[in-house]
């Protein structure tokens, strides 16, 4: 299932113009900031669904029933452009723990690129529930990489991945890959270049976060 957050007019609506506007982008703690409030929407919609637990809380007056998160999730995320998204889930979802991917599309002479992925650190995931933050789902390909990988250490009781931008061919490639993950979205934009670049999109989240790389 896909949630698209931005459907219903909001500020998330007024985030995702200054994402992508290349006057603001040049702000690069704004747009950072604009990640992470996409990421804390995603976190306050995705703890509607995540399974509940009775406890007693003790107030200054008197003692009430009241519920709380039964199992904390797991919030992973593909370095470096996810780290903004992955922090604005982590602001709410505050008890979590958390694992990190690292990986990139290399690219050739004609830009074309290759998934590349070095390094996975993440806890147990068995029974729990798994949230995946990469900013951009273009083709879906490096994050079908990372899930795979997760995977590996266990069987979530949930699965949710979270983007700012994706693209209608990304999120079709994620629905059948995991029909199973439930997928939140700030917006979905209609084209995917040939070259796996969404369009309109933003540009490279990574580099709009941190500051262009060099590609070794």
């Amino acid at each position: 299932m896909t949630n698209v957050l931005s459907t219903q007019f909001s500020l998330v609506n007024t985030w995702i113009n200054e994402l992508r506007n290349t006057e603001i982008q040049n702000d690069r703690m704004r747009f950072r900031r604009n990640m992470e409030r996409i990421g804390e929407i995603a976190a306050f919609e995705i703890s509607k669904g995540l399974e509940q637990k009775k406890i007693e809380i003790t107030t200054p007056l008197a003692k009430i029933e009241s519920r709380e998160i039964a199992v904390q999730p797991v919030i992973t995320t593909i370095l470096r452009a996810g780290v903004p998204l992955f922090q604005g889930l982590l602001n709410y979802l505050d008890k979590a723990d958390c694992g990190f991917v690292a990986a990139y599309r290399k690219h050739d002479a004609n830009d074309y690129f290759s998934i590349k992925q070095d390094y996975l650190t993440c806890p147990n995931i068995d029974g729990r529930p798994l949230i995946v933050a990469d900013p951009m789902l273009a083709t879906g390909a490096s994050l079908i990489e990372a899930i795979k990988d997760l995977l590996n250490h266990g069987k979530p009781s949930q699965l949710h991945i979270v983007a700012a931008i994706a693209s209608k061919q990304g999120v079709e490639t994620i629905q059948k890959e995991y029909p199973e993950a439930m997928i939140w979205v700030g917006v979905i934009d209609d084209e995917l270049t040939s070259k796996g670049y969404i369009t309109p999109g933003l540009g490279d989240a990574g580099d709009l976060s941190y500051g262009e790389k060099l590609q070794r």
